[in-house]
């Protein structure tokens, strides 16, 4: 494949460089970079030269176009960074301002769903330990797709789970019951030579490189379809149902935010929200009260 000789202009670059410096990661600086060519595109002009008054503009016009409130948001965010630290002109954003996101509860996969899920993978063991490592552990998809052959601590039964969300490493949940499902993979993995020594757990096409999140995430659909779940989920959910579950067992809310690798404890907190045996264990005022239905 041919790699591309366009040059690159000096703003780029000095945006590059100031992105490098704070160590952002690829997928932060090519959402900050998009921001700014999305800019540039509706102002028709090099975007140093914009005013305050042009930036309000775009946001109206984003506002106006259906933008989804995350990518306003993104896009503010890529812009900030790009006024206040490549051009030193925090002024330009005085007129740009974040909008509220309304924070929705997630649907939640029962019991029963998620053992219909994964039993709907067929006959693939890799995708079945992967989607249930994704729930035994309550790993995000990035997370699984990165494990190593070594990452698996059987002695401790635990998770080596390495710079995962916020470049934090942590320790996940091992249980019998998934160190199963990551035993009859390996042994799989080894007779066909697809794991190579110390190598990734979930290998892709090549085994030199992970399986990416967006086969995992297919795989996860079509689960879902051949387990007749309706609800609108993503592979997300696996980790939220890990979550919800373990509140429903009365497992202590603290432990659980360790677990997932929170550093809020508010962030685990949402998860009794939807916890549904928990909401059916509560007793309600209106039972101390003795009434009667009038006749």
């Amino acid at each position: 494949m041919t790699q591309s000789t366009r040059p690159i202009s000096p703003l780029r670059r000095r945006m590059l460089e100031d992105m490098t410096l704070r160590k952002l990661s690829p997928k932060t600086q090519k959402v900050y970079i998009r921001a700014v060519v999305n800019f540039t595109r509706f102002f028709r002009r090099s975007p140093d030269t914009a005013e305050a008054e042009d930036l309000r503009r775009y946001q109206l016009h984003m506002v106006e176009q259906g933008v989804t409130s995350t990518t306003l948001n993104a896009t503010i965010t890529g812009l900030k960074f790009f006024f206040e630290v490549t051009l030193d002109r925090p002024d330009k954003m005085k007129k740009m301002h974040h909008v509220y996101q309304p924070r929705k509860l997630p649907e939640v996969l029962s019991l029963e769903e998620v053992t219909r899920l994964l039993q709907a993978t067929g006959s693939s063991l890799k995708y079945q330990a992967a989607l249930g490592a994704a729930y035994g552990a309550g790993l995000r998809a990035s997370e699984v797709v990165h494990l190593k052959v070594t990452d698996i601590d059987r002695d401790r039964m635990i998770i080596r789970v390495e710079q995962g969300k916020g470049k934090r490493d942590r320790n996940a949940m091992l249980s019998p019951r998934l160190q199963e499902l990551l035993d009859a993979w390996y042994q799989e993995g080894q007779a066909r030579h697809t794991l190579l020594p110390g190598g990734w757990l979930f290998p892709g096409q090549n085994p030199i490189n992970p399986l990416s999140t967006r086969q995992l995430n297919r795989a996860f659909h079509r689960a879902c379809e051949a387990a007749e779940i309706d609800k609108r989920v993503s592979l997300h959910s696996l980790r939220h149902a890990f979550a919800t579950h373990l509140l429903e067992r009365h497992e202590d809310i603290r432990v659980i935010q360790v677990l997932l690798g929170h550093k809020k404890i508010e962030n685990t907190a949402r998860y009794s929200h939807v916890a549904a045996n928990l909401l059916r264990e509560v007793k309600g005022p209106l039972e101390y009260l003795d009434i009667r239905p009038p006749v």
